[in-house]
């Protein structure tokens, strides 16, 4: 088992493949862990070097009290690629995990070689509507929301037929209460417009077109505000790499060759 440790906190990580591969390193999305991203890995080109890593209060990685600031989860990320010494990364952010790859890519750019976001934005919904969620997981715990926001995560077919679903499930509500209300808490106050408008280097966007939580238009958006190019991807909702990992797999492939 791998960590990186700072003074306030240790982040759980997983660091796999060659050490002088092209290094892509993953942020996941609210409510889920590393292994978010298992069905597209092995789609991956071989010879990758491959970073994931829990955000904290979630996975394995610590959970420090919240609430957390986007600055937070930022410099825990900065502190995986230093820790591990690493450089022209290609970062690629679901949804929260986007927002920390565009905080990222504007206050250490001299890490990042390239940049996906996949069903994020650089501002995603209203302070009012984060505290709601706050206050009812803060009252009730996570399983109070759970059927909504697993509802905006995956399609009604993925949700009836796959049996996978439960464990999705299992995952969402063995998240810590301080790690989700944290993070949430933490996108919430990010208003990330200018740093991504003033981005330069290459950057992907991707959406579900039945996400539910950014919706495509919003993820189009965001892609226009730094001259990115924009994929929807045909069944899928919040977290393609799981219901379309194929699909997924081959467009981050296709960038990844075109920014070699």
């Amino acid at each position: 088992m791998q960590t990186i440790s700072t003074s306030e906190i240790r982040l759980h990580i997983r660091d796999e493949g060659p050490r002088d591969g092209r290094v892509v390193m993953f942020g996941n999305s609210l409510g889920t862990d590393l292994r978010v991203w298992d069905a597209l890995l092995p789609l991956l080109p071989a010879g990758l070097r491959i970073i994931r890593f829990d955000k904290r209060g979630h996975g394995l990685s610590d959970a420090t009290p919240a609430p957390y600031a986007m600055d937070d989860l930022v410099a825990d990320a900065e502190a995986v690629c230093d820790g591990l010494g690493l450089r022209d990364i290609t970062f690629v952010g679901l949804s929260i995990g986007g927002l920390i790859g565009q905080g990222l890519a504007a206050k250490r750019p001299d890490l990042l070689r390239a940049l996906v976001l996949m069903d994020t934005a650089a501002k995603i919904g209203t302070a009012d509507m984060w505290q709601d969620r706050i206050d009812t997981i803060n009252r009730d715990g996570i399983d109070a929301l759970a059927g909504p926001i697993l509802e905006r995560w995956f399609t009604p077919g993925f949700r009836a037929d796959n049996p996978e679903f439960a464990l999705w499930r299992n995952m969402l509500n063995r998240t810590t209460v301080a790690g989700y209300s944290g993070c949430c808490a933490a996108i919430a106050g990010a208003d990330l417009t200018e740093n991504t408008r003033a981005l330069h280097l290459p950057v992907m966007a991707m959406a579900g077109d039945q996400d539910g939580s950014t919706s495509p238009d919003l993820v189009r958006a965001t892609a226009e505000l730094c001259g990115a190019e924009f994929h929807l991807i045909a069944d899928a909702g919040h977290i393609p790499c799981v219901e379309q990992p194929g699909a997924t797999a081959k467009l981050l492939t296709d960038f990844l060759e075109r920014t070699a």
